[in-house]
């Protein structure tokens, strides 16, 4: 704790409030958040300044929320999740067919050379990779651009149910945004702010995320190299042990339970890259 007397913080922060209004952001006395569109304003507003002082500049600051309001189909969809509730044998017949594990097979043998340096690099299977990438979109085939990221998040962050999870998901998507490894005309995804073919949510985009083609972005809508690498260092970073089982009870297992806590996703990424073996 700062041994500064009172007055002293006092005109700092004065200085610091007038250097944030010079600059066209007013603090707002807004709620922590608010289950109604109501308060949304404030908050986003309150929300800009935090930002700003956390290192985001103003140029991305308003490039990234131009436009963003409360978002209610965002709620409405965050309030009807079912899917995780079915029984592993239902979930798992209707997620994993004969023609996603054709497709699969296919991806292993195309990309193998790619799956070997990765492999080598991360000590992830390769059977692991290729069943996340297939589950979670398709290879890519039903990967969901409906929702623009950040309005997605900042509603979700405003909503009292989960906010400070989604909270630093937000100040994430703005970091990904100013590093420039998406324009925020890039940043659509799912309804809960998922990114790409593998499906990461911001803050383990910038976390995790490899610049494995060496192109200077880090691209998980559009570059394989990049979205199987990032996954296997996403894996590899929440504990994955080179050369052990992934069966339900191991360490492995528990990492693939790090990707996803829903128990009948999990043993569904076990089993299909199982088969795929």
């Amino acid at each position: 704790m700062s041994n500064a007397r009172l007055p002293s913080r006092i005109t700092a922060f004065a200085i610091v409030l007038l250097t944030l209004t010079a600059g066209g952001i007013t603090p707002a006395m807004a709620a922590k958040c608010g289950s109604t569109g109501s308060g949304f304003s404030a908050w986003l507003a309150d929300f800009k300044v935090e930002a700003q002082r956390r290192g985001i500049s103003r140029k991305t600051i308003n490039r990234s929320f131009k436009g963003v309001g409360y978002d209610r189909r965002v709620i409405r969809r965050d309030r009807s999740q079912r899917s995780f509730k079915l029984s592993f044998n239902t979930f798992y017949k209707r997620r994993v067919g004969s023609y996603l594990m054709k497709r699969a097979r296919s991806r292993l043998k195309r990309h193998q050379r790619l799956l070997n340096r990765i492999e080598k690099r991360f000590g992830v299977p390769r059977e692991i990779l290729i069943a996340i990438w297939g589950l979670e979109t398709n290879f890519g085939r039903d990967g969901s651009g409906k929702y623009y990221i950040i309005q997605s998040i900042a509603t979700l962050s405003y909503d009292c149910r989960r906010s400070s999870f989604f909270k630093r998901h937000l100040h994430a998507a703005l970091r990904i945004v100013q590093r420039g490894d998406m324009s925020p005309k890039q940043m659509r995804g799912g309804w809960a702010g998922e990114i790409g073919q593998v499906q990461f949510l911001p803050a383990s985009y910038d976390k995790y995320a490899v610049d494995y083609d060496g192109n200077g972005r880090r691209d998980l809508r559009s570059s394989v190299p990049d979205i199987l690498a990032s996954t296997a260092n996403y894996l590899r970073a929440h504990g994955w042990k080179r050369g052990r089982s992934w069966d339900r009870g191991t360490a492995n297992y528990r990492v693939i339970k790090e990707w996803n806590r829903a128990e009948v996703y999990a043993r569904t990424i076990s089993v299909m890259a199982k088969q795929l073996r």
